[in-house]
């Protein structure tokens, strides 16, 4: 008889026990942003239809109620040296400027601007197609003409995360004027993940109905040098038959709540034997789907 009544306290204690205890708890980490801008990193503990209780390392265990969440990304990290997570890279697709043979994923897209005057928007189509349009708006300007594009962007992972190809075309015109379109066609190489790569590229230029005679050629790099750092450089030789003209940048961006802030000095190669250089300062805003895998 005694058992039989140890068995079954057995039985009913392991029936009442919390799921919690009975299964193991998710390790994943999570990036939760709630609608008054906070953002918190934790790992979830426990949810119901109403809430969350999420486990940070800096507050400690915290609820939040579901009605305030604006977005919850399950973070696809590395560990970074200080033990801190390192987020995917939202803005792997290009340099300062010079694109890359990674793509936009469907629905994903970003607004870039370099020193005002350079504005450009960019939607990825599906996975694997991109294109962008741009605008320098100088008719703001006692209506002076302005230039405008379209950037249509394949890309190709042969090797997935290791080695991508891209190829692609810049389209423009300049509004406002005839016989103004203007552009260039492009194909890059990229070797290295999302996080560290260099890129070759090499595109033949057009102006009007005349193609350029030799070629251009890019060489850019993009190395992660901490959780929200990256050292950017972007390099181009553009020959033609009489001349030619080296450009050299080497800056950084630092991503603030994933916008991404460019800076970089560009040297061009002919300065008349006096060293010169011209700063670039930009910012890309990204928008619609982000990196990562987001949690409804």
């Amino acid at each position: 008889m005694k058992a039989i009544l140890f068995i079954s306290f057995i039985v009913a204690f392991y029936c009442i026990l919390p799921s919690g205890f009975a299964q193991s708890q998710d390790t994943t980490p999570y990036r939760i942003e709630t609608k008054d801008g906070n953002e918190f990193i934790g790992r979830i503990i426990q949810q119901d239809q109403t809430t969350i209780r999420l486990q940070t390392e800096k507050l400690g265990e915290i609820t939040i109620q579901k009605a305030d969440i604006k977005s919850m990304v399950a973070i696809q990290t590395k560990q970074g040296k200080d033990g801190r997570y390192w987020f995917d890279n939202p803005q792997a697709t290009r340099y300062f400027w010079q694109p890359n043979g990674y793509g936009l994923k469907k629905g994903e897209a970003y607004y870039q601007n370099i020193w005002i005057f350079f504005n450009q928007v960019s939607v990825g189509v599906t996975d694997h197609f991109s294109v962008g349009a741009g605008l320098m708006p100088l008719f703001l300007f006692a209506g002076a003409s302005s230039p405008a594009w379209l950037t249509p962007k394949f890309s190709i992972p042969v090797v997935k995360d290791k080695f991508n190809l891209g190829a692609g075309a810049l389209i423009g015109t300049v509004l406002g004027e005839e016989n103004s379109g203007y552009g260039i066609t492009y194909g890059v190489a990229t070797v290295g993940s999302r996080d560290k790569n260099f890129s070759f590229g090499v595109g033949y230029g057009y102006a009007g109905d005349d193609w350029a005679q030799t070629p251009t050629f890019t060489l850019s790099a993009m190395i992660r040098t901490g959780e929200r750092g990256y050292l950017v450089t972007e390099s181009y030789y553009i020959g033609s038959s009489d001349a030619s003209l080296m450009l050299f940048s080497v800056g950084g961006r630092r991503i603030v709540k994933r916008v991404g802030i460019d800076f970089a000095l560009i040297i061009p190669s002919e300065t008349g034997g006096e060293l010169f250089a011209f700063p670039i300062l930009g910012l890309t805003v990204p928008f619609g789907n982000v990196p990562g895998n987001v949690v409804k």
